[in-house]
């Protein structure tokens, strides 16, 4: 499901444990670190996408997590020209909502094995800095504007005061 301007609806994920650090996962194969996300299906609620991207991706249920906060609105990056996908359909790049949610269960029900073809082969706990120094140049700005939206909704609940580069 694309949309007119060439964009893929998608969720991105950030997972908080209860110290407030940032569940980061390596693509598998590759030396890239990210947050879960995943596309949202036709007459599917961002919602809907978060809870079943979060259990194919990491392993986790809606009950494993609290829904924390999200942003306002889309966020779009574009693809660079060699990750475009040469087919019918005109994909340009991601337009995403992101959550943030703290996981309430223990930290044994991260599983990155739960899908058929997993995306994730190691995760590990980073600072809220850490993801903005450490994605892909594509999806930089995407992450600064996601972390800034959400960063108030982090401090509230985690009792820490931080800045995010781009401020």
């Amino acid at each position: 499901m694309i949309d007119a301007d060439g964009f893929r609806p998608n969720v991105g994920i950030i997972v908080c444990n209860g110290d407030g650090g940032l569940l980061w996962a390596r693509r598998i194969g590759q030396s890239g670190w990210q947050f879960p996300q995943g596309g949202i299906k036709r007459d599917e609620l961002p919602e809907q996408a978060l809870y079943r991207e979060l259990e194919e991706e990491v392993g986790l249920r809606a009950e494993d997590v609290e829904i924390l906060g999200r942003t306002d609105g889309w966020l779009r990056y574009r693809l660079p020209r060699r990750y475009t996908r040469r087919r019918r359909s005109s994909c340009v790049g991601q337009k995403q909502i992101w959550f943030m949610v703290q996981l309430t269960a223990a930290e044994q029900r991260i599983r990155l094995d739960q899908s058929p073809v997993p995306e994730f082969d190691h995760w590990q706990w980073v600072d809220y800095q850490t993801p903005v120094n450490e994605i892909v140049e594509f999806k930089r700005g995407v992450y600064q504007a996601a972390l800034q939206q959400l960063r108030g909704v982090w401090q509230q609940n985690f009792g820490c005061s931080l800045g995010v580069t781009g401020d």
